[in-house]
């Protein structure tokens, strides 16, 4: 019975400890609210994970009335947290994608990466057509941040956009398996509906995955070449 106890216990906090990662920084209160624990049984799990070096307590400010703020402690996931999370992913994304690539070849492993973003694809295409061009990598980075990927769009001088993701759940995976990386370049140009390059990888030892996409403009005046070599 003890370890059909810590079994559920381990299971919880793992539960906490995830959610910290999907939403954090994130406050006590909502965390026991989206899980159904009581605040006692929230505090032992943070307590716990605090001592374990997965999560790292901030502070935030919240506006009261008559402007007046407050210190809200809220909880976000450590590096160490973060790794133990991937590690345990990898290990086993790793080992199904290479019994793949044994038993169906490289090729098989194409496929998989192209499904699998076909389904990102799926989700964020109706946000993404409902938005002007010019504002579709904002967009994008958003919805990637909600993903997991803390993704973020600039406007380097070099004309176009940068699209940023400074976290990779599946990193190391990547590294052995660039197929990965290549679907997920060619679901920002469908998602985009422009060209798009890829510039820099975690994957690759960099420290953001960095995605140059070309001005609306540039896709626009490709689209009417090709028109009209096809009309000739």
């Amino acid at each position: 019975m003890k370890h059909v106890e810590a079994g559920a216990e381990q299971s919880t906090r793992a539960r906490v400890a995830r959610l910290i990662l999907e939403h954090g920084p994130i406050a006590a209160a909502a965390l026991g609210e989206r899980l159904g624990l009581t605040p006692a049984a929230v505090r032992r799990h943070l307590d716990a994970l605090l001592t374990d070096g997965m999560i790292e307590p901030r502070t935030a400010r919240t506006r009261v009335q008559r402007g007046r703020g407050r210190p809200a402690r809220m909880f976000a996931i450590t590096d160490a947290g973060r790794s133990a999370f991937e590690h345990a992913y990898d290990d086993l994304a790793g080992s199904a994608l290479r019994f793949l690539a044994e038993r169906q070849g490289e090729d098989a492993v194409g496929d998989f990466a192209r499904s699998q973003m076909a389904a990102l694809v799926e989700r964020l295409a109706p946000a993404m057509r409902e938005v002007p061009a010019d504002q579709r990598v904002r967009v994008l980075a958003e919805a990637l941040s909600a993903e997991g990927y803390a993704a973020s769009a600039s406007k380097p001088r070099v004309g176009g956009e940068q699209l940023c993701q400074h976290h990779c759940p599946v990193s190391h995976v990547a590294a052995a398996f660039p197929q990965l990386c290549e679907a997920e370049t060619e679901a920002f140009a469908e998602l985009l509906g422009t060209p798009v390059q890829r510039l820099a990888t975690i994957a690759h030892g960099d420290g953001v995955c960095t995605t140059h996409v070309s001005p609306p403009q540039l896709s626009e005046a490709m689209n009417r070449n090709k028109s009209k070599e096809s009309g000739r």
